[in-house]
Formats: structure tokens, C-alpha cells, sequence
């Protein structure tokens, strides 16, 4: 329901982490303030999916100037290692229905960015001192967080990651079983985090990019790691326009490279275009036919255009040249008719700031920064951003990430605010709420809530809610396929908020344990 009369309206992967965001709201912070302080409480409270450790992305819109994206994703380091050199060992996380590998150590460790990019949004951006910003996650870090049912069960699919450190089982173990990390109801207290936060709050970036913390990495990291001063001290936050997708008359402002997730969603919006909604309506087998086929024509262009190594700021990348996108677009309307760690804050105040922030710590690297509870990234080792193979990359360069933090202007007035967390996933389920939300007219918490699907590498993945008889003529095309019973993390988790100049309205996805909080004037 749309509150009126509000100060503004959060949606995020935790009630701790969304509740953050709205007491900044109430004291007269804005928007930027707001998400600001909710992700250095997502740092506490959703530790696999967020870390000062990672990095991000945040698409902001101020109610006077033109939106801009601020990277703060991680980089590759300025000088590589053959991998016998190198800490990097591979685990297997496992879903459930599902497994995926990852590779963790030392020299899965990107340059991070999130520190940087909290404070350059600050300079820019915010209206709060810091220390007030990072005062609800000092708290919630000192005081201690009680372990949901959902943060227990990511604990229990990453454990590998968790345990293969003691430095790591210190910090997240279990107070009651050994062997185990932290159990539904347990209390997780990181109070050299908390003491670390209010540092920064104090001293600034500098502390981690060229003060005592960069020493800390850069001492460590010279044995079997790759990470050097010069590397910390050199990064920079990319400040860079958003890529502009019109769909069905709503104006979409999307991650753009070199981030790959932003160009593949607009991909599958273009080649969407070109046909009419499914008149059978949500869930159809038309609808899921499409979308698979969809999906499958995304990973194809994916490899055909190199999208992952994409330049920023380039003009037009050729996956959205129109006579590319041509081909595809007649390939889906004259078809034949059979029958990783990531979280996301969306946050929109009452004078229409927007402020969509991805971040993500990929699953960790099982390193922990020296008396400061920071558990440093693992992007060198995750597949999804690797697609060259691992220990190839260009050195000292962005690396690419499917987060697609977006802003969505509607032909109605309404202003939305989406992203969402899952790996290679997220793309595909940003990709359904807009598709509901547009050609569907769902109410916001109907289309976040509704089932989802994933197309990739042969491979189609169905949520359980859909129609049973629908589902069997649609599984008889893709004999390759994997049925899961309920909703599950694997298929994303989209945190959405939405203005209509009147009031407000949203949904936190309830596969990652999403809250959307209304903040009342």
C-alpha cells in the first residue's frame, strides 16, 4: 500500500539493514544518506552477500540534476602471477538443487572499492556527517545481530568459504556447535568491524586506500596474494552517464559498461519490444516460451559481441546496434511455437532523490583483514566474471559485473528503483519484474513476488507458482530443465520501491529475506 505524507519509502535485504536507511530519513537525511547507511549496515548484517571488502554500483537521480552511475566496482590489480604462485583454492557452494564452483584465497582478491565509493557518494551526494551515516551499522556490529532462518541457510550454502580460514570461523563460527558457522538465533557480534567503521567515519578513505588498512593488505598480500600499495592507492571511483533503454513507453536508466549485466538486460528489452505482451497473459506458455527463448538469445549475443570486455563509454557497443538487434528481433517474432554474494538497496525520499545501490562481496575469499573484521572479495575466482579464464585478466583495469542497478521512469509518472543480487541470475531477474511491472501492470509486490525463470547453457530453471499444465508443455521443449519446489536465492532477489508523486509503495523480495520499510512523516 502507497503511504502518504512520507519522508520516503526503502526496500532491502534485511530488516536491520532497511531500518538503517529509514532512521537517516527521519533525522532529514536524504536519499544518499539514506542507502549509504543502509549498505554499511548491509556490511554487518548480510556479510556473504555484502562486505567493505567488495564493490558496487549506485544509480543516483537527484530532483535537479541528470542521473549519473557511480562504479566503485573492483579492479584488477597492476601486476599478475602465474597461479602456482598464487593462495587460490576451489570450493563448491551448494544450493540445494544446484551446486557452483568458486575459488577463494589471496589471489581471488580484487582491488575493493566499496570504502571509496561510500565516501565519494558522501562528498557529492550526502547532507549527514559520516559518523551519523555509519551509526546504526557501529551499533549493529558492537551490539550484535540475531541470525534470521534465511542468513542461516547462506551460511550453511557458503560454509565452504567460511570455514577454510580460522580468522574467518573466528568472526562467524558458532557459539553452539562446533565445526558449524552461525545458527538461526545466534547472536553475530564483529566488534573490531564496529571499531573499524567508526574509524572511517573518522579518518576518511584514505585509512583503507593509503593508511594503516592499505599497509595491512599490501604486507599480507605479498605472499601468495596480489594485491600492492600502489594498487589500493591508485583506485578511483568511475563517474559515468547511464545506458537509456525506452520500453513500451517507459524510460529505463541502466548500468552501463563496463558493467556487462546493464547491456544484457537492455538486450532482452530490445529484442522484447519488437512483439506484443503474451495475450495469454503472466505464466502463459507463450509468456515462458518467449522469455526462455529470450534468455537463451542473451547468452548467445553475450559470446557473439563480447560483452564482458567492453570498454566504458563507448558509443554504441554492437549489442545494441540496431541491425544487430534486428536479427534477433526476427528470430523471436518468427519463431516456431512448440508448445553469487549480491545484495541490493533501492531507496526514493520525499523530495524524489533515488538512489539504487548494488553491491556485492562476491562470496568472500576467506581473508580477513587484519584486526578490522573486513573479509576481502573473491572476484578473481568467480567464473561468471572471468569468462577468459581464470588468471587472464588485463591488469588494472574495471572488472566487469552483472549488477544492474536501474532507475525506471514510467509513462504514468511513477519513478521506480530496482536491482537485484544472484550472480549470473540477476540479469534475468530484472529482466521478469520489469516485465511485469510493464507488460503485465502488476502492482509492485505481486510483480516481485511472482515466479521466475533462468535460461542458460542449455540448462532452463523454473520457480515453483506456475501454472502445473502450463509448466509440462513448456518442460516438453526443454527436456533439459530443473524444477524447484518453492522460491529460492538462486533466481535473485529484486528490492523495488516506487513513487507516483503521491505517495509511495514497494517490495522486498522475500527469496533474499527482503523488507521494504515506508518511512512516515
Amino acid at each position: 500500500m502507497a503511504i502518504r505524507r512520507s519522508k520516503g519509502i526503502v526496500a532491502a535485504g534485511h530488516e536491520l539493514t532497511a531500518r538503517s536507511a529509514e532512521s537517516v530519513l527521519q533525522e532529514g537525511g536524504n536519499a544518499f544518506d539514506a542507502v549509504l547507511a543502509a549498505t554499511a549496515t548491509a556490511c554487518v548484517v548480510e556479510p556473504v552477500f555484502a562486505s567493505l571488502g567488495g564493490g558496487g554500483f549506485l544509480m543516483a537521480m537527484t530532483a535537479r540534476e541528470p542521473p549519473r552511475l557511480y562504479d566503485f566496482f573492483v579492479q584488477t590489480p597492476h601486476t599478475n602471477r602465474t597461479e602456482s604462485e598464487l593462495d587460490f583454492q576451489s570450493v563448491l557452494a551448494d544450493f540445494g538443487p544446484a551446486q557452483q564452483a568458486f575459488h577463494i584465497g589471496r589471489g581471488a582478491v580484487a582491488v575493493p572499492g566499496i570504502v571509496r565509493g561510500l565516501f565519494e557518494v558522501h562528498r557529492d551526494l550526502g547532507s549527514m556527517p559520516m559518523r551519523e551515516i555509519f551509526a546504526p551499522a557501529v551499533q549493529c556490529a558492537s551490539e550484535g545481530v540475531r541470525v534470521n532462518g534465511f542468513h542461516a541457510y547462506v551460511f550453511r550454502v557458503v560454509k565452504p568459504m567460511y570455514t577454510a580460514s580460522p580468522d574467518v570461523v573466528a568472526i562467524f563460527g558458532s557459539q553452539n556447535e562446533t565445526g558449524q558457522l552461525v545458527q538461526e538465533g545466534e547472536v553475530l557480534r564483529q566488534s573490531k568491524l564496529a571499531d573499524t567503521l567508526e574509524c572511517l567515519a573518522i579518518e576518511g578513505d584514505d585509512l583503507f586506500y593509503r593508511g594503516e588498512i592499505a599497509k595491512l593488505i599490501a604486507q599480507d598480500m605479498a605472499d601468495q596474494g596480489l594485491l600492492t600499495l600502489r594498487d589500493l592507492a591508485d583506485y578511483q571511483v568511475e563517474k559515468r552517464h547511464p545506458l537509456i533503454v525506452d520500453y513500451r513507453g517507459a524510460r529505463l536508466l541502466i548500468n552501463p559498461p563496463p558493467s556487462s549485466g546493464g547491456l544484457l538486460v537492455a538486450f532482452a528489452l530490445s529484442v522484447l519490444s519488437a512483439t506484443a505482451p503474451s495475450a495469454n497473459g503472466f505464466g502463459s506458455v507463450d509468456h515462458l516460451e518467449q522469455l526462455a527463448h529470450v534468455m537463451d538469445m542473451t547468452s548467445q549475443a553475450r559470446l557473439d559481441t563480447h560483452t564482458d570486455q567492453t570498454a566504458p563509454d563507448s558509443d554504441l557497443h554492437p549489442i545494441l546496434d540496431p541491425k544487430y538487434l534486428a536479427i534477433y528481433k526476427n528470430k523471436l517474432a518468427g519463431r516456431i511455437r512448440s508448445r553469487r554474494g549480491t545484495t541490493h538497496i533501492s531507496v526514493i525520499d520525499g523530495e524524489h532523490n533515488i538512489a539504487s545501490l548494488s553491491l556485492s562481496n562476491g562470496e568472500g575469499s576467506g581473508y580477513v583483514i587484519p584486526d578490522t573484521g573486513i573479509v576481502l572479495n573473491n572476484m578473481l575466482g568467480e567464473e561468471d566474471l572471468n569468462p577468459a579464464g581464470f588468471h587472464c585478466w588485463p591488469e588494472g583495469e574495471r572488472m566487469t559485473s552483472m549488477m544492474a542497478p536501474t532507475i525506471g521512469l514510467f509513462p504514468g509518472g511513477q519513478r521506480i528503483a530496482l536491482g537485484s543480487g544472484g550472480s549470473n541470475r540477476l540479469r534475468t531477474a530484472i529482466l521478469q519484474v520489469l516485465v511485469n511491472l510493464i507488460d503485465f501492470d502488476m502492482h509492485v509486490e505481486q510483480a516481485v513476488n511472482a515466479p521466475r525463470i533462468h535460461y542458460e547453457d542449455g540448462l532452463l530453471s523454473i520457480e515453483g507458482g506456475f501454472d502445473e499444465q502450463h509448466i509440462r508443455t513448456v518442460l516438453e521443449a526443454y527436456p533439459d530443465h530443473q524444477v524447484w519446489e518453492e522460491r529460492n536465492l538462486f533466481f535473485g532477489g529484486v528490492h523495488t520501491v516506487v513513487s507516483d508523486g503521491k505517495g509511495f509503495s514497494g517490495a522486498g523480495d522475500p527469496r533474499r529475506s527482503g523488507v521494504c520499510t515506508p518511512c512516515g512523516g
